[in-house]
């Protein structure tokens, strides 16, 4: 894994114009935030050394390099997915590759089904905590002490600070923020109505296919995190609906221009 870190690490810095401190994971329908970075470099995943690619579609699967306002940042438009057959460790490798090149802060996006029954359909969640799922961890194996240590502390794993700048902005843009806890599941099926209900039991307040290994790894590598989730549909008994990809998308769409102002502003205040 260190090997294959530092090649992608070299490869991108003899590619980069700039080096960010600021990384950003732009999720399904999330990616037009990109249309707002200026000065950009833009690098097709495919072209990179030992990168997965995305199969999603609306997630278009490239790195884009250039400022956000005034401040530099790295984004990946488009994500990598536990349930496209990728191991955790494919999956979460970017963020390993981002630490290598000296990104201190992540900002995390996603689309997700809500669980909380005062939720509705378009709100924007501020992630404060998660609960892990997934059959596979993305720590487990040997750790490598240059990486972070053997056992991270996940007590904060949503940082504080960053949630409290997030939420006065949303105030000062009226625009409407939940709070809540995230889900990481393996999908790719959208969940029964019987699992919806178990996952709130547990203390999940919305329910995704993403976002919970990355800012594992994230945590490991002693980056900051802030994660937002848009609702995308319920699974609250009474509410649920069949849902599709495309409708998540669909919704993802008409929302993301309201995420895309609060994430602007913190990162202008980073």
């Amino acid at each position: 894994m260190l090997a294959k870190i530092n090649e992608t690490a070299t490869y991108l810095k003899g590619k980069m114009q700039r080096f960010p401190k600021v990384g950003i994971i732009l999720g399904t329908g999330l990616g037009e935030l990109a249309s707002q970075i200026t000065e950009k470099q833009e690098i097709e995943y495919q072209t990179i050394p030992n990168f997965p690619v995305s199969t999603v579609e609306g997630h278009s699967g490239k790195l884009i390099i250039g400022k956000l306002g005034t401040t530099e940042v790295l984004a990946m438009q488009g994500r990598f997915h536990y349930y496209e057959g990728y191991s955790m460790q494919e999956v979460t490798f970017p963020v390993r590759v981002m630490k290598a090149l000296g990104i201190e802060t992540l900002l995390v996006s996603n689309a997700s089904g809500g669980v909380n029954p005062s939720f509705e359909i378009g709100d924007l969640m501020i992630i404060t905590d998660h609960i892990n799922t997934f059959p596979e961890h993305p720590l487990r194996g040997k750790n490598h002490p240059e990486l972070g240590v053997r056992f991270p502390d996940m007590s904060q794993a949503y940082s504080k600070e960053l949630i409290s700048k997030a939420k006065k902005i949303a105030a000062r843009n009226t625009i409407k923020v939940v709070e809540g806890v995230y889900l990481g599941t393996s999908g790719p099926t959208f969940e029964t109505p019987a699992e919806y209900v178990y996952f709130r039991n547990i203390g999940a307040d919305t329910v995704g296919m993403s976002t919970v290994p990355e800012v594992i790894v994230a945590v490991h590598s002693g980056i900051k995190v802030f994660a937002m989730s848009i609702i995308t549909d319920l699974g609250v008994p009474g509410k649920i609906v069949e849902v599709s990809h495309e409708e998540v998308q669909h919704i993802a769409n008409q929302v993301q221009p309201k995420m895309t102002q609060i994430m602007k502003e913190l990162i202008a205040e980073l």
